[in-house]
């Protein structure tokens, strides 16, 4: 374990040694809310890390919580409770507890690294806490939480105090809590076993009891050393002991592989084991992980790297190991081990084995008992609990002398695997993957497999087998997935309106849940996460009314309590219809009465349409209604699109003509019948009459005829004025040109014409030509024209003014326009 693996931050950190600087996110704190209302029955308790001594991370009597209703409008942050430092351990919960002199309470617990310890009722989030220890009291006077340079290891930790660490114990039987606290005192570090009553928070047992122990192994005597202890791993209780674990306290350095039993009635030492006699390594950290147990009274742990000295004597320097450690008597024994045939690299580069060891339950075939371990590279180890194999210093690419391997399988920095319904599931830095357990071997390839930034300790809550969600924290937020499908299905930074943004946890915080409630510790804070609140309809709902108009009924909204069913009085609540807007509440927000109800009147938009009506309250989940503003009668067509097209002849319009029926706010009236016509052009209509669309649309295709020019195409409703609708047909290319007056004059030399001299350009049907260029010619005669060429007019023609030449003669006037083959041609006598 290197320095930086204590850094508190909210992603994981790439340094390998030193000083590491501390990494604050922005703390964000949302108000609960009214949550005072009664809670469900509660069924599970929370007594130990990830719930048994099998560390499988499994609560199967979870009712509350289910995939369907864990996402980020129904799920969030209820409250948070205060604290007084960091808390790195995840809390505890009992339900049903009696406190003296206060009732029947659902209690958290949660302690802190300022030696605090506290117990919330956790459906009454506005109360004080049901008590408050503070650990010191237990401390000759003067006593404080160790600052961090006091430790050993000095500023590596980026832990300002150092205080309670692990996860602690709960023995529901006897109503006590355990927890391991360091102290400084007269200039010493201090580790103390307590034990607290749960009900009252006060010292019993005669304790506090402190730790101490000293290891001989080949005549030479080991002491534990408090400054360089710290206890990461969370407690065990079992068959009436405490079983403590230590690394150092932040860094490689001081004799720190120790594991100790305690027992759990007189708080007296029965046993300690240094599995690195003498040495700076082999750190029992697991990320926080509780060492595990077997039902056969079997200890299992993982150790930080370290070298192995000498893998033939059991409890000789047994670093980058898996242990099995067997009480026996007031002795701890190193019973077996497994070593990686590749310690030495792991060693070398910072790739512990860092987790809590996952004991399966017994397992078809060969080896009926079995564990899970795996470390920072991601490689899967899967041991037989009853011949762990030891290292295998032949081996060169796998260890062949265990059950199964499967290197590098699962991503770095998995968190402790956990089984469930079948399947492990392993949670890495970069990808979370299922693999399916059969006849005690994981079959490969993983059944499911997901590239989701996940690693840290993974849970899992179920009814049974039903109803299953994945959860972990990592990274700065807090996750949740079907782990049937590993979906998604929540995270903090997921959540609407920012609500549920995670602030500043310890490295590797874990969460925990029970009875619906998601809890995790923080720094100055213990937040709790559960279902929203809601807002559901009470009232008003799918109305229809005409748009701009008040809706006859009034809009009602009840605030209930998610596990109660009941209402809540006094929650503000806020209306908008923000999505499209436009329509006015009276009043816009309120406050629930006390039955959970809060109204409004809402008069619609004046465009019609369906609107969507937001309730909402801060740490609700909100709730919509859906309402219709409708349209009057209408009072005129106008012209929606489609107007003023160009085509030519025979063709169909490229868009539709498209009339709109209008009421009085020019909203689009459905139904309505309009009747199309092209005022005799002899057009093709897809429709002479269309019914008025959804949006008051009428559509109609339109193809044209041989006639030329402007077309209105004209539409008609019943009682509304006429429309016109516009169209521009073209002709086809000019194919003649002849005379339309001027013919025939007769005049003296050099004077103009009385008459203009006028041709008329048409097209194959006759259609007028505007535009085309017409050519005038005297054959050199020498007469003088007004304007040559001319372009002809819209009704086709093209005119010009002749001067008669300066000499007598019988002149012929063409008119030409390029394409066609025969000019027209005017006679003009000259005398």
């Amino acid at each position: 374990m290197r320095p930086h693996e204590f850094a508190i931050a909210n992603r994981h950190c790439s340094l390998r040694r030193g000083k590491v600087r501390i990494i604050f996110a922005a703390l964000l704190a949302v108000a609960s809310g009214a949550l005072q209302a009664q809670s469900a029955a509660a069924q599970t308790s929370v007594v130990t890390w990830h719930y048994n001594n099998t560390r499988n991370g499994v609560n199967n009597s979870e009712t509350v919580l289910t995939p369907a209703n864990v996402n980020p409008r129904g799920f969030g942050k209820l409250y948070t409770q205060p604290l007084d430092g960091l808390v790195v351990g995840h809390p505890l919960y009992l339900p049903a507890l009696r406190i003296p002199g206060s009732g029947i309470h659902n209690v958290v617990f949660v302690a802190t690294m300022e030696d605090s310890v506290y117990a919330f009722d956790v459906d009454n989030p506005s109360a004080p806490p049901l008590w408050v220890t503070s650990l010191l009291t237990y401390s000759p006077a003067g006593a404080a939480p160790v600052a961090d340079q006091f430790m050993g290891c000095q500023v590596t930790t980026d832990f300002s105090n150092v205080g309670v660490v692990s996860t602690p114990v709960i023995d529901p039987a006897t109503n006590t809590i355990y927890l391991v606290a360091a102290t400084f005192e007269n200039k010493k570090v201090v580790h103390r076993l307590h034990a607290l009553d749960v009900t009252t928070g006060q010292e019993k047992l005669n304790g506090p009891a402190t730790i101490t122990a000293t290891y001989t192994l080949n005549g030479k005597t080991n002491t534990f050393v408090d400054t360089h202890q710290m206890n990461r791993p969370g407690l065990l209780l079992m068959n009436g002991y405490i079983y403590i674990a230590f690394g150092s306290a932040g860094c490689n350095g001081g004799d720190s592989g120790w594991i100790m039993s305690y027992n759990a009635t007189s708080l007296a030492q029965n046993g300690a084991l240094d599995l690195e006699p003498g040495q700076f390594f082999a750190s029992i950290w697991q990320k926080g992980g509780g060492l595990s147990a077997d039902s056969y009274g079997n200890i299992y742990a993982e150790t930080g790297e370290g070298p192995v000295i000498d893998p033939g004597t059991p409890g000789q320097n047994l670093g980058t190991s898996v242990v099995k450690v067997t009480p026996v008597g007031s002795t701890l024994t190193v019973a077996d081990w497994f070593t990686p045939y590749d310690w030495s690299y792991l060693f070398e580069n910072d790739l512990d084995l860092h987790n809590a060891v996952l004991v399966l339950p017994d397992q078809a075939g060969p080896h009926p008992h079995e564990a899970v371990a795996v470390g920072k590279e991601g490689t899967i180890y899967l041991l037989d609990r009853d011949n762990m194999g030891h290292l295998c210093s032949a081996c060169t690419a796998i260890d062949t002398q265990i059950v199964q391997e499967l290197p590098l399988a699962v991503g770095k920095a998995s968190g402790t695997p956990l089984l469930f319904n079948g399947k492990v599931y392993f949670t890495g830095s970069r990808m979370v993957e299922a693999y399916t357990l059969n006849n005690g071997l994981l079959v490969t390839p993983p059944a499911l497999s997901d590239p989701f930034a996940a690693g840290g300790h993974p849970i899992i809550t179920a009814n049974g087998t039903a109803n299953a969600v994945l959860w972990g924290g990592s990274g700065g937020i807090l996750w949740a997935m079907d782990p049937s499908t590993l979906q998604v299905l929540w995270t903090t930074g997921m959540a609407a309106q920012n609500r549920d943004v995670l602030p500043l946890t310890a490295h590797f915080a874990a969460p925990v849940l029970a009875d619906g409630k998601l809890f995790i510790g923080a720094l100055k804070e213990l937040l709790v996460y559960g279902l929203l609140p809601v807002l559901t309809t009470g009232g008003g709902n799918n109305q229809s009314a005409a748009a701009g108009t008040t809706l006859p009924a009034s809009l009602r909204v009840l605030a209930i309590d998610t596990r109660s069913g009941k209402g809540l009085a006094g929650v503000p609540v806020s209306f908008s219809d923000v999505i499209k807007g436009g329509g006015v509440f009276s009043p816009a927000s309120g406050v629930t009465d006390a039955t959970g109800t809060v109204s409004t009147t809402y008069t619609l938009p004046v465009k019609s349409g369906i609107y969507t009506v937001t309730a909402s309250s801060t740490g609700f989940a909100p709730v919509e209604l859906t309402e219709t503003a409708t349209t009057t009668a209408p009072v005129k067509l106008t012209r929606a699109s489609g107007s003023g097209q160009t085509i030519p002849l025979s063709t169909a319009l490229p868009k539709p003509l498209v009339v709109k029926a209008n009421d009085q706010r020019s909203n689009g009236v459905p139904g309505v019948a309009v009747t199309f016509t092209d005022s005799l052009k002899g057009g093709t209509l897809s429709a002479n009459t269309v019914i008025t669309d959804n949006n008051g649309l009428a559509r109609v295709n339109y193809t044209s005829s041989t006639k030329a020019g402007n077309t209105v195409i004209l539409a008609k409703a019943p009682g509304l004025p006429a429309l016109n609708v516009y169209v521009y047909i073209t002709p086809d290319p000019a194919s003649a040109v002849a005379v339309v007056s001027g013919d025939g004059q007769t005049a003296a030399r050099s004077t103009a014409l009385v008459k203009p001299l006028v041709v008329k350009v048409t097209d194959q049907f006759g259609n007028l030509i505007r535009g085309a260029t017409v050519t005038f010619s005297d054959g050199g005669a020498g007469g003088v024209f007004s304007a040559n060429p001319v372009a002809t007019i819209t009704s086709g023609t093209g005119t010009v003014k002749y001067t008669t030449p300066p000499h007598a003669a019988a002149v012929t006037v063409t008119a030409t326009v390029a394409g066609i083959n025969t000019p027209a041609k005017f006679t003009i006598t000259v005398h």
